[in-house]
C-alpha cells in the first residue's frame, strides 16, 4: 500500500466502527492535516458502502487531531442504487474530532463531460519552487511534493500578493500508492492557506471543508489551484480546484477557516 496507504488504513473491530493509528507524519505544526484526516474517513466510509468513490463529503473539524490510536465510526443513513450516505466521525480518547456526512456512488472513469470550463494556468513544473527533503523528518512536507508557482509565494518574503491565492503541482512522495480518491482528499487541503497572500499569517485551523471527486482521475501529477472570495472579521474561505495529468476536474472544494493575524 506504501506509506500513505498504511497511514490511512482502517482496521474493522465491529459493526460500523474502525481502527486507525493516525500517522504523526502528516502533521503540520501540532495538528494533523485536513485532508489527511478526510482520507481517514473516505477509507472508513468506503469500507461500509457498496460504492466505489466518496462523491461528496462535508465535514465539521471540532478537535485538532493528534498522532496515535483512534477510531471511526460510519452511522449507515441511506444505501441505494446509485448512492449511499453515512455519518462518518472520527474519534480520539472518547472526544470527536470530525464529524462529517459522506455521499458515496461509482463513478465511470471512461465518461467524458458535456461541459467544463477552462483550467486555471499553472506554469510547466520546472519553472515552479518546491521543498527538498532535509535529514531531518518535517514531516507533511516530507510526505508530498508540492511545486509552487512562485508567482503565489510572495508572502515568504514578506511580499504578499494582496490576492487569496495559492496553486501548486502535487503528488505523493511515495510513488507506490496509486492517485485515487483518498489522494484527492489530502490534495483539496495541501496547499498553504491562501489567506497569506493577504499578509494574514500563522495558524488557520479550518472549521468546515466541503469537498467533491468529480472523476476518476490519471495517473501522474495532480495541479491544485486556490483561491478565496472574502477575507473579514478573522475568517476566510478557500476554494480548490484539482485537474489531473490530463487536465481534467477531478476533485473541488470549498472551506470555512479562521484567518491568522497581520489579515484586514
Amino acid at each position: 500500500m506504501g506509506r500513505f496507504g498504511d497511514a490511512t488504513a482502517v482496521k474493522e473491530i465491529a459493526e460500523g466502527r474502525y481502527a486507525v493509528e493516525l500517522d504523526g507524519g502528516y502533521g503540520i505544526a501540532e495538528a494533523l492535516n485536513g485532508g489527511y484526516l478526510l482520507a481517514v474517513l473516505s477509507r472508513a466510509a468506503l469500507a461500509a458502502s457498496p460504492h466505489a468513490h466518496p462523491v461528496a463529503t462535508s465535514a465539521a473539524f471540532l478537535r485538532v487531531a493528534k498522532p496515535g490510536p483512534a477510531e471511526v465510526v460510519v452511522e449507515t443513513r441511506r444505501v441505494g442504487r446509485t448512492v449511499a450516505m453515512s455519518r462518518v466521525t472520527l474519534v480520539q480518547n472518547g472526544d470527536a474530532l470530525v464529524d462529517a456526512q459522506v455521499t458515496t456512488g461509482t463513478l465511470d472513469a471512461d465518461a467524458e463531460p458535456v461541459w467544463e470550463g477552462g483550467a486555471p494556468a499553472l506554469p510547466p513544473l520546472e519553472d515552479c519552487v518546491g521543498a527538498t527533503p532535509a535529514e531531518v523528518d518535517r514531516g507533511f512536507t516530507d510526505r508530498v511534493d508540492l511545486r509552487f508557482d512562485p508567482a503565489t509565494l510572495g508572502w515568504l518574503d514578506g511580499k504578499p500578493s494582496g490576492r487569496p491565492e495559492a496553486r501548486a503541482h502535487f503528488r505523493l512522495r511515495d510513488d507506490d500508492h496509486p492517485v485515487d480518491a483518498h489522494v484527492l482528499a489530502l490534495a483539496v487541503d495541501a496547499l498553504f492557506p491562501v489567506v497569506f497572500n493577504t499578509g494574514a499569517y500563522g495558524w488557520a485551523p479550518t472549521v468546515e471543508l466541503t469537498w467533491h471527486m468529480r472523476a476518476v482521475p490519471a495517473p501522474g501529477r495532480l495541479a491544485v489551484h486556490g483561491t478565496g472570495r472574502l477575507v473579514a472579521g478573522g475568517w476566510f474561505d478557500e476554494e480548490i480546484e484539482v485537474r489531473d495529468s490530463a487536465g481534467r476536474l477531478v476533485a473541488q472544494s470549498r472551506q470555512l477557516a479562521r484567518a491568522g493575524r497581520g489579515g484586514k
